[in-house]
């Protein structure tokens, strides 16, 4: 059996800071008391460059198919971060690789000390309990926490009321939906034709008028925190048609059907030159029956207007994925430049304030990611769940924010590449050759990247393409 050692420059234990000899002395006490094979060590220093680099070469380390039986040591829980929210991370960051983490010193499991220092400190957590408590209890009343969906709103007692002019429009919505049986997508055509506003003024699409048709607020119900109370409030369809609309849902989605989800190179970059809102990357499967009797099969992958494909309006702005690619690649080369995007009012550059925004989206991203997992260790430290029910939800946010630290990195490491306008020029004129020149041979997240460096915005519209470069 074999164990790695973790410390922390500046850790600390029960107050007092702990050295890395200190740290050191620790594991190699832990190695001997339990007959472990020192597999290695790991350091990470206060410095901003050395900050997270030890910890990420353990990963790497620990996810090596032959390291065999490993387990990870530390000399205290400070060693995984300044505060326990911190800690929690990473000890689900290493479980992820199939090791346990155990307090050098006492022997024990680190993910039990870390819940039963959380359950001492009490309201001292990240997330008071008493507010989770007092929010249960608003919801066990029927009390409305957050948003009223549409069609109702927040009466005195904090209980749902009906909006009567925005009722008219669900009932509207389910009646189409049932009894005259048009899709979710030509429901939203009919109610931006009939100029019928969403509660914020705006249009209709797939995706709002599908949640109302499975949103449970409408049969007088009020879910929130696990507890449902039924009836308080005014339902707006029975409990029959909107099982019916389920079924309906269910039947053209299917219960059980499993999506492989293959990214569209050009997300995000492409624009109708009609409507001017985005293109979408849309999948389609066709099977068919020859005459001769024989089962064809062919899948289709191809941008259209989203205004089209949500709102059933716009014109049928639609491109072959592959063929929109390549004609964009063609656009890149030397002997056909791009229009260039002209600059922001104001003289700014308006890359430089997208990707400021982009590292601000990621960083809330990880902050939320971070308090779902402090909520759980809170949950477990007040018995709400188990240790090992908070791994396993916990893991797939380890993994959520192992993937958002990897996007802040790339966003931090673009913004660093843009502090002066000759740098900036020459990173993307180096950018647009390498594009040119190495497409094919380019893996897709490393292309897709290089495109969004390089490229502002493409307009499409019909035959007409225009690229236009971020210099």
């Amino acid at each position: 059996m074999r164990a790695v050692g973790y410390f922390a420059e500046n850790a600390r234990r029960n107050g007092q800071k702990r050295s890395i000899a200190e740290q050191n002395h620790a594991f190699g006490d832990f190695c001997i008391r339990h007959g472990y094979e020192v597999a290695g060590t790991f350091l990470d220093t206060t410095d901003e460059q050395g900050a997270t680099a030890g910890f990420a070469q353990m990963l790497h380390f620990l996810a090596r198919p032959d390291r065999g039986f490993v387990v990870v040591a530390v000399d205290s829980l400070g060693v995984l971060g300044p505060d326990l929210g911190q800690a929690a991370l990473k000890l689900l960051e290493i479980e992820q690789t199939g090791c346990q983490v155990l307090i050098a010193h006492t022997g024990h499991e680190a993910f039990r000390e870390l819940v039963d220092t959380w359950a001492d400190r009490g309201d001292g957590t990240p997330i008071s309990e008493k507010v989770r408590s007092a929010m249960r209890r608003k919801a066990v009343r029927g009390e409305v926490l957050g948003r009223p969906p549409y069609g109702y709103r927040v009466g005195p007692r904090r209980r749902l009321e009906l909006v009567p002019e925005e009722a008219v429009v669900v009932r509207y919505i389910f009646r189409l939906y049932l009894q005259e049986e048009l899709g979710i997508r030509k429901i939203a055509g009919q109610l931006n034709a009939e100029e019928v506003a969403t509660r914020r003024g705006g249009r209709w699409s797939m995706v709002t008028v599908r949640d109302i048709l499975r949103n449970r607020a409408y049969l007088g119900h009020y879910s929130r925190f696990g507890t449902t109370v039924t009836g308080s409030h005014p339902a707006l369809v029975t409990p029959e048609d909107f099982r019916r609309v389920q079924d309906r849902l269910q039947t053209h989605h299917g219960s059980v059907r499993t999506r492989t989800v293959q990214p569209f190179l050009l997300s995000g970059l492409l624009f109708c030159g009609m409507c001017q809102n985005k293109l979408i990357g849309v999948s389609r499967r066709q099977r068919w029956v020859t005459k001769a009797g024989e089962k064809k099969e062919a899948s289709y992958r191809y941008y259209q207007c989203e205004s089209r494909t949500n709102q059933s309006a716009c014109a049928y702005n639609t491109q072959r994925a592959a063929e929109l690619e390549a004609r964009v690649r063609e656009a890149l080369k030397d002997d056909e430049r791009p229009v260039t995007r002209l600059r922001r009012a104001g003289n700014v550059d308006g890359y430089l304030v997208d990707l400021v925004a982009q590292v601000d989206r990621v960083e809330g991203r990880m902050k939320r990611n971070r308090r779902q997992v402090e909520e759980l260790v809170a949950d477990a430290a007040h018995g709400h769940i188990t240790v090992e029910r908070m791994k396993s939800l916990g893991g797939e946010l380890a993994r959520e924010h192992q993937g958002l630290g990897a996007e802040l990195r790339a966003a931090k490491d673009r913004l660093q590449a843009q502090q002066s306008e000759a740098e900036r020029r020459k990173h993307l004129e180096a950018l647009c050759e390498r594009l040119t020149r190495e497409w094919d041979a380019l893996p897709f997240e490393t292309l897709q990247a290089a495109l969004r460096d390089v490229i502002d915005r493409i307009e499409v519209d019909d035959d007409d393409l225009r690229v236009y470069l971020r210099v």
